[in-house]
């Protein structure tokens, strides 16, 4: 380490692996010849970074000078870091990482599998914001089908307060204390991502156009999600109830929205029959 922070071996180690498991078509390069070793070449990384091919030599072989913030960030979009990796590519160069603009956005393969697997169980994943991202089959019996429906227009606190004031959901305890607790969450994530412009657009947007979200804003309520029971009168289910569970990614800053019944209940029944429907 050096006097600046800098860890040399560290940081060439790491851009060495990054650059390894990438491959030309993921940041949009021919494959062209066969190549020797995976991954992409270093005179690749180099020309998607923006900076001299020496450079970036020096730097994997940890000989190179300190790099700047710029660089760092130029980096990290070559190599297509995700916001764990970019954070660590700044600390073992010496610098503070960069702030979070916005709530992640990104989908892992992992996560989008096990919602998948959940054949059973409708679950649906948002970001910060409440954005929906991700959804399984059983999920559109209940958010409809988002496919057809354009990315802005997938927010779940959005649908809420577009409710009317006078809809039979507002008398319902559970369901009011599902709401304010969302409100809160939201404030939450207002108070992290202040530069961010689509959450300040929804708070923009529902403050002028919902009174029941004005007065739940003003209370400065600041509270992460916990779970409540729902109960829905399904137009093609019937009667249902089901505790709905939220549970935080902490890598992400999301959450993985799942409706979960009672076991043996009529609801896990309903459930169970409707997932033999859409894999049939």
């Amino acid at each position: 380490m050096t006097s600046t922070g800098l860890r040399r071996e560290e940081l060439a180690a790491f851009l060495r692996t990054r650059r390894a498991r990438l491959r030309p078509a993921e940041v949009g390069l021919p494959d062209g010849v066969r190549r020797r070793t995976p991954g992409l070449r270093r005179q690749e990384v180099a020309q998607l970074a923006g900076m001299s091919i020496d450079y970036y030599i020096r730097l994997e072989q940890g000989r190179g000078p300190h790099p700047s913030r710029q660089v760092l960030a130029a980096l990290a979009r070559a190599l297509l870091l995700s916001r764990d990796e970019r954070a660590y590519l700044f600390r073992v160069a010496g610098e503070s990482p960069p702030p979070s603009t916005g709530p992640s956005r990104e989908v892992s393969p992992g996560l989008q599998h096990l919602i998948d697997a959940m054949a059973e169980t409708p679950a649906y994943l948002v970001d910060a914001s409440y954005q929906v991202l991700a959804w399984n089959r059983l999920a559109t019996y209940f958010i409809g089908d988002l496919s057809t429906v354009s990315p802005a227009e997938r927010n779940t606190i959005r649908w809420t307060f577009r409710q009317p004031d006078d809809g039979a959901r507002w008398s319902d305890e559970e369901m009011v204390r599902f709401v304010r607790t969302s409100v809160a969450d939201l404030r939450a994530a207002y108070g992290r991502y202040p530069n961010d412009p689509s959450i300040r657009q929804l708070v923009t947007e529902l403050l002028g156009t919902s009174p029941r979200f004005a007065r739940l804003w003003a209370e400065h309520d600041v509270a992460e999600r916990h779970p409540v029971v729902k109960r829905v009168p399904h137009p093609e289910l019937g009667p249902l109830e089901f505790e709905c569970r939220v549970l935080y990614v902490p890598e992400t800053d999301q959450r993985l929205i799942t409706y979960v019944p009672e076991p043996g209940s009529p609801t896990q029944a309903a459930f169970r029959k409707l997932a033999e429907r859409v894999a049939a």
